[in-house]
């Protein structure tokens, strides 16, 4: 940097640091602090170089303008304050602090004791004199944005027609062979990985965290790593290790080409400082106070999340930071949703879970954002934190009553039956309210937090003794079966059966009315080793091994998927009720036993039950207009192999092999006998012929 530069009344908006082609403006905000400083350093991010106090408040709102300094620049903030931790108060001046609003972050977190508010070895209410520059990423000044989006067209899906890939964007790449610049952002938007998504039926992906976050200190102490990346710390800039913004953008572009939408998993219920004894690296050091919920005892922080701080997204300026955000990926990096970690964080208010708190008010109303898919994890740890079916439209939620009946009617368990029948139908007790569609249940057999489908088949415990918890970290029920062998095994009929489950599930999840969500890896065949907890696993647990796929598991579901895309009364908005059409006088849905006669109360209260067969149509209330699609029979046989029969076809037609997971081969033909033999943990799905 050449010269001294000199900072004079800017603009309070936009937030952040933006160049206007003269100059660059700052805006900051804080209700508490007494003065905020912008620092200014060297290329490499290494000096600090000048100091500039922010010249203008309005409101709570500090800004400055600073002409001559162009894109490119490293800088940070400063706040000055009162130290006050017993009054929420934790002002440091000594702590550089990380933009919340900055496009680009240079270098990456440092773990010594400098970047604590306190003196290390006493408590929170000390006060550290260390600099802790040396120790913190630092803001980049983001150029204007001039991404060339001409040429493709953004896919727009509708939820019904929609089919989930929920993937990590080092995991997914870093060992796929013939890629450049593997685990990142272009080896993900490579041709590649495209070709392998839309071979496969992918109409979305579902990006776990890409913001750019931090390891936990207690991670860090035993040698591993934040893989998962859910401890955010810059909510507009990507993650360094992943690329640029501009490569974010570009794999956006090259996905889209191929008809693929890109919903990023974002974390707005907290950031990475922690708790009382965290870093002070932005948020705390710029308004404790305002960001932060608090307890009665402001010296420490409400925790509904479980990770030591909450964000107050009531707070009318940490709102402001947390849609600011969506509307800059949305708009400016060009994403198509949102899958919100720990939503019901989101939406409490100081009487708890609110449906129209805040935040939720402010996303459906936004022009822009309403029209993005948004999906809430629909559970945190605080008090009434499990919220399955309580957010308002146009939220999708992931089911995880869904994932767990999945497996437990295909591990055999007594009495599911009827929990699986509402599963298939699209769980219409928890969603069918307020006009919610079908399509509002995001089925999962498993995601990133859990095993992988591989291990549910393999594992009936969980092995995350590398995770240096003691094992003890992860869910304790996975409602697994290890079919005999716990972990792997050269039994062929442990590898058939192995086989023969997985297919299973995978049928049914796109047998499901709901929109699907897969897991990446799940249909490769890829093992976690029985960690169902790898949050810390950068290494070959959790990078998929695409030299060891599954290739007739890869075949299976890339035939399930096309199957559920062939078929519209798979991928319904309204509930099946088992009601009559006013079109032709048959029900939308028919549950049958296998001699061919309706379902008795007595059958679903039956324990030792372990097939259920159903007879599809579309909607009894689809308008005429959208009404298409023909009927479908679908056995889920859990049990042992059993002769089903067939229930009546319209005049002239007859059923037709479409769906078999125990023959995959099997040719589409059609039937011409009452009945048909169904294997034995196998799914079958007929269709109406009608040539």
């Amino acid at each position: 940097m050449s010269g001294r530069y000199a900072i004079t009344g800017g603009h309070p908006f936009p937030m952040g640091a933006r160049f206007d082609g003269e100059g660059v403006n700052f805006a900051v905000f804080s209700a508490h602090a007494e003065r905020i400083e912008l620092c200014l350093f060297s290329e490499d991010g290494a000096r600090e170089l000048q100091r500039l106090t922010l010249p203008e408040r309005d409101g709570d709102i500090w800004f400055g303008y600073v002409a001559g300094l162009k894109p490119g620049r490293k800088y940070g903030l400063r706040a000055h304050g009162p130290y006050r931790p017993e009054h929420g108060h934790r002002f440091n001046p000594n702590k550089l602090l990380i933009d919340p609003h900055a496009r680009e972050l240079h270098g990456g977190l440092v773990w010594n004791d400098a970047i604590l508010g306190y003196r290390a070895g006493a408590d929170d209410l000390s006060f550290d004199r260390r600099d802790s520059a040396p120790f913190v990423p630092k803001g980049v000044i983001a150029a204007p944005d001039n991404f060339d989006w001409e040429g493709v067209q953004v896919p727009d899906r509708p939820m019904s027609e929609t089919v989930i890939y929920e993937a990590h964007v080092k995991g997914l790449t870093r060992l796929l062979p013939g890629i450049a610049y593997p685990g990142t952002f272009a080896a993900l938007g490579s041709d590649r990985v495209i070709a392998h998504l839309a071979q496969l039926g992918i109409t979305a992906v579902e990006l776990l965290p890409v913001h750019a976050f931090i390891d936990d200190k207690h991670v860090h102490d035993r040698g591993l790593t934040n893989y998962w990346g859910y401890q955010s710390i810059g909510w507009f800039a990507p993650h360094p290790a992943y690329g640029s913004t501009t490569d974010f953008k570009q794999m956006v572009k090259r996905l889209h080409a191929a008809g693929i939408e890109v919903i990023l998993d974002v974390v707005y219920n907290h950031s990475g400082e922690g708790d009382e004894t965290g870093p002070t690296l932005s948020l705390r050091g710029l308004d404790n106070a305002s960001y932060y919920r608090l307890q009665d005892d402001p010296r420490h922080y409400v925790n509904h999340t479980g990770t030591g701080n909450m964000l107050d997204t009531t707070h009318p300026m940490v709102l402001r930071m947390v849609m600011d955000s969506l509307r800059y990926w949305a708009g400016v990096m060009g994403v198509d949703g949102f899958r919100f970690d720990l939503a019901p964080a989101l939406g409490r208010t100081r009487w708890g879970f609110d449906p129209a708190a805040p935040f939720f008010d402010a996303l459906r109303q936004d022009p822009l954002l309403a029209t993005k898919k948004l999906i809430a994890e629909p559970w945190d740890v605080g008090p009434a934190g499990y919220r399955l079916g309580a957010f308002p439209p146009p939220f999708a939620e992931w089911n995880d009553t869904y994932r767990d009946t999945v497996r437990r009617f295909w591990r055999g368990d007594a009495g599911q039956v009827g929990d699986m029948a509402a599963r298939l139908t699209g769980s219409a007790q928890q969603f069918d309210h307020g006009g919610r569609p079908a399509t509002s249940s995001v089925n999962f057999i498993t995601a990133h937090d859990g095993f992988t489908l591989a291990d549910v088949v393999s594992h009936s415990r969980r092995h995350n003794e590398a995770n240096g918890e003691n094992g003890t970290d992860g869910h304790g029920e996975n409602h697994s079966d290890n079919l005999g062998v716990e972990g792997p095994s050269d039994d062929p009929a442990i590898h058939i059966a192995r086989g023969a489950r997985m297919r299973a599930m995978i049928a049914t999840l796109m047998l499901s009315q709901g929109t699907p969500m897969l897991l990446a890896g799940d249909e490769l065949g890829h093992s976690q080793g029985g960690n169902n907890n790898a949050y810390c696993q950068d290494n070959a647990v959790t990078w998929l091994n695409w030299a060891d796929a599954d290739e007739d598991l890869l075949a299976f579901t890339r035939q399930a998927i096309a199957f559920r895309k062939e078929h519209p009364v798979l991928r319904q908005k309204l509930f099946l009720h088992g009601r009559e059409r006013a079109s032709d006088g048959r029900k939308d849905l028919l549950w049958l036993r296998p001699d061919g006669t309706p379902m008795r109360p007595a059958d679903w209260q039956d324990g030792e039950m372990k097939i259920l067969c159903a007879a599809l149509r579309m909607a009894s209330d689809t308008p005429a207009f959208t009404a298409q699609g023909c009927a479908l029979f679908i056995v889920l046989n859990a049990g042992a192999e059993a002769r089903v029969a067939l229930p009546a076809c319209p005049d002239g037609a007859c059923w037709a092999w479409g769906l078999d997971s125990a023959e995959p081969g099997r040719a589409p033909a059609r039937i011409t006998t009452p009945q048909v033999t169904v294997a034995g943990q196998s799914v079958i799905a007929l269709v109406v012929d009608k040539d």
